[in-house]
């Protein structure tokens, strides 16, 4: 009896995992599609994964692109961008992202996301930091 208890809790937690997972993973696909908006210039595109907040913020696509390019130089123009450590909070998932820019400097990246009413996930925020840089 204690090993069917032990294998349904092990089957609802792994069950969990998984959705977790999913979560991530829908997480990552979104800002991984951002960036590659951002590399094509796409503003449109890129302004699509921001949270309706940020769009509040940055009422126009053009804003929005402006913004990046002026306070986020290493996202929009990176060598490269590696998913790092995510947690998932309810419908919350923070993401961290190492970047090294067009200039060879590491960045880290948290990156923040909130499942919206329609299932979607949108980026609500990303905090940049030079790599080793206390938070």
């Amino acid at each position: 009896m204690r090993i069917a208890t032990l294998l349904v809790a092990l089957s609802v937690a792994l069950i969990g995992l998984s959705a977790r997972a999913d979560e991530v993973a829908t997480a990552q696909a979104v800002i991984r599609a951002q960036e590659q908006a951002f590399v094509r210039d796409d503003a449109s595109a890129a302004y699509s994964y921001a949270a309706p907040a940020i769009k509040e913020i940055f009422p126009a696509p053009e804003i929005f692109m402006s913004m990046v390019q002026n306070g986020y130089a290493p996202v929009y123009r990176h060598k490269s961008f590696e998913f790092g450590e995510s947690k998932v909070e309810g419908s919350w998932i923070a993401q961290r992202v190492h970047i090294v820019d067009a200039n060879g400097e590491a960045w880290e990246a948290l990156y923040t996301l909130e499942q919206q009413a329609d299932g979607s996930y949108k980026i609500t925020g990303c905090t940049l930091l030079k790599a080793g840089q206390a938070v």
